[in-house]
């Protein structure tokens, strides 16, 4: 099936008057959120979450559902029933949020070509664990990191994205100390 086919185009995520929003922005759950992330996330006070997949157990997206409303596409573990990838609209921001979006610490051809088509300025993607804000061909890259099971070394985070009128905001949150995670260095 060709990627196009599997793209949902068009979803508007709730804005704020005066064009303000908070998103909470997860990926890797793998069915198993590390405990504190819900109560993380729920302090945060999202106006929406978004999921870049490997979801795991679909009670995930009603766990975060209860906390506000969820926006999610599949990763290479979810079987069918979400989309690849999703066009999002918050205000005047298009973003594309799709699993595999960079190899290391490159945007992939494909999700570049995807972004400009789209006309999108933000790719938001998962897959890696390894939480990333980058530009690259014009186009930001936020990785949020996983939320899941720790893998190797890499930390347990999610993402934050917030918008205001003319500013966006990028940055991530360590589930094991509720405080911002910054890469080490």
């Amino acid at each position: 099936m060709a990627v196009s086919q599997l793209v949902k185009h068009g979803a508007s995520l709730p804005v704020r008057a005066g064009g303000s929003a908070r998103y909470a922005v997860v990926a890797d759950t793998h069915s198993q959120p590390h405990p504190a992330a819900a109560r993380l996330i729920a302090a945060q006070a999202p106006d929406a979450i978004l999921h870049a997949g490997d979801i795991g157990d679909p009670a995930v997206l009603d766990a975060l559902g209860a906390i506000a409303p969820v926006f999610a596409i599949r990763g290479n573990i979810d079987g069918r029933g979400l989309p690849d990838v999703l066009v999002l609209d918050a205000g005047a921001l298009r973003m594309v949020m799709l699993h595999i979006g960079v190899a290391g610490p490159r945007l992939r051809a494909d999700a570049a070509k995807l972004a400009r088509d789209a006309g999108a300025t933000l790719v938001v993607c998962g897959h890696s664990h390894v939480p990333f804000i980058g530009e690259e061909r014009g186009i930001t890259v936020f990785n949020p990191g996983s939320v899941g099971p720790r893998r190797f070394h890499l930390p347990i985070v999610f993402g934050m994205l917030e918008l205001g009128p003319g500013w966006t905001k990028l940055l991530h949150v360590d589930c094991e100390t509720g405080q911002p995670w910054l890469p080490p260095g």
